[in-house]
């Protein structure tokens, strides 16, 4: 038998973490293969080759002023309001917080903080990698363009790459490297992919970047999410530290409250009320005696009795009086009584003055 604890929310949320399995047998954490090895380094070769392109004014930069004098807003206006919604889901505050919704819930039914591990750890190499480059590089975007022709490089920009686009690929690819089943993987996938080209191609619409922050945003973003193999262990190992410091946390807040576990048997309705009057006795200093005896005799009557625990020293004490016997208590007599007294009544009980007069 165990006590009814009291959780807080943080406490019943690691509690969830602690039933069975830790993981389901059927997850597969994503290993650095070959196939990801190779892809991992054309996709750098690929940034590579877009950065010395617009460095050295190649004909990625003519494509960029192209696009821009054909101002794709212009040419159709009537989908702007559409994609001005759009481009919402390339913005890493909304995106974020949709995404650590579900993996929090994903969390909470594979009893482990793997996702949310995960995601944290890809959000802060995107925003590592990406913010570096925009930073060194200082490319001015397609509406604060000073030369045509000119690659706009270090004029204190912050668009090269495209923040947009590669957190699109990211926290929307977060969810199908995280997927339990491959064909649930294939699926997410294909829709990450369309959902990050689509924030790619409005951002050239609405002419907040060039063709080659976009292509270079695609490639960042990618980047991040074939090398988080490589960051398992790590997170394996933040993910025991957690939970390693929630039980030294709890530990430490069960010393400092000094509660020991104790066990109560369940009491019936009829012994509650009695405890329950006995603690009101105890608060308003009546005798509590009568109504613990009380208690006592309801729990031995078949309903189970009940272990002295540590809580009920936690209860205020009232120092005891001195017995006092029937005769030297003071007597009290009841006010308002309606009640004859005995000279006006009768052997029979009836009031004299009602008695029918009789004889002359």
């Amino acid at each position: 038998m165990r006590t009814d604890q009291i959780f807080t929310r943080l406490e019943r949320v690691f509690a969830r973490l602690d039933r069975e399995p830790e993981r389901p047998a059927h997850l597969q954490v994503p290993q650095m293969s070959r196939h990801r090895v190779v892809l991992f380094g054309a996709t750098l070769v690929f940034y590579l080759a877009i950065v010395i392109g617009v460095l050295t004014t190649s004909w990625l930069v003519r494509l960029d002023w192209q696009l821009m004098f054909f101002r794709p807003y212009e040419q159709w206006p009537q989908v702007h309001a559409f994609l001005d919604y759009l481009v919402v889901l390339g913005q890493r505050g909304p995106t974020s917080m949709m995404v650590m919704a579900w993996l929090g819930w994903r969390c909470w039914r594979q009893h482990t903080l793997r996702p949310l591990i995960t995601l944290g750890v890809a959000l802060l190499a995107l925003n590592v990698t990406v913010g570096s480059v925009k930073l060194g590089l200082g490319r001015l975007g397609p509406h604060y363009a000073t030369q045509i022709g000119s690659a706009e490089m270090f004029g204190g920009g912050d668009i090269f790459p495209s923040g947009h686009t590669a957190n699109a690929v990211v926290t929307w690819g977060i969810l199908a490297y995280l997927a339990s089943t491959g064909v649930t993987r294939r699926v997410l996938s294909t829709a990450s992919a369309i959902v990050a080209l689509s924030v790619g191609a409005t951002t050239v619409y609405l002419g907040t970047h060039w063709v080659s922050d976009v292509l270079l945003g695609w490639a960042a973003g990618l980047l991040v999410l074939l090398a988080l193999p490589w960051f398992e262990p790590f997170i394996a190992r933040a993910e025991a530290f957690i939970m390693e410091q929630r039980v030294a946390w709890r530990l430490r807040r069960e010393s400092g409250r000094g509660a020991v576990p104790v066990s109560v048997a369940p009491l019936s309705a009829h012994a509650k009320v009695f405890a329950q009057r006995a603690a009101e006795a105890v608060v308003v200093g009546e005798e509590p005696a009568p109504v613990a005896a009380g208690a006592a005799a309801a729990g031995a009557a078949g309903h189970g009795t009940a272990t002295v625990t540590a809580a009920r020293t936690a209860a205020p004490h009232v120092a005891a009086r001195p017995h006092i016997i029937r005769s030297e208590r003071t007597p009290v007599t009841p006010v308002g009584s309606r009640r004859p007294p005995h000279n006006e009544r009768d052997r029979g009980g009836r009031n004299p003055a009602t008695r029918p007069v009789t004889g002359g």
